[in-house]
């Protein structure tokens, strides 16, 4: 059975990274929204790769959740 998301719960998304911008930052496309995102990646993430995105709910709104982090 599903709850709601509360604030300081963890959530996760899944983005694929699109290119290295840096030899410490990707560039990630994030499924649902319209443009990059840029992310410090300490592993060496490749070119298409997905990877999860974790964080604390610092925020919600009526449709949106705001998280850190």
């Amino acid at each position: 059975m599903a709850r709601e998301i509360g604030i300081g719960d963890q959530v996760a998304i899944t983005a694929r990274v699109r290119r290295r911008i840096t030899e410490d930052r990707v560039s990630v496309s994030i499924t649902g929204y319209d443009f990059p995102h840029s992310i410090i990646d300490h592993t060496k993430v490749n070119r298409g790769q997905q990877i999860e995105l974790r964080g604390e709910v610092t925020r919600i709104a009526e449709d949106t959740v705001t998280s850190r982090p």
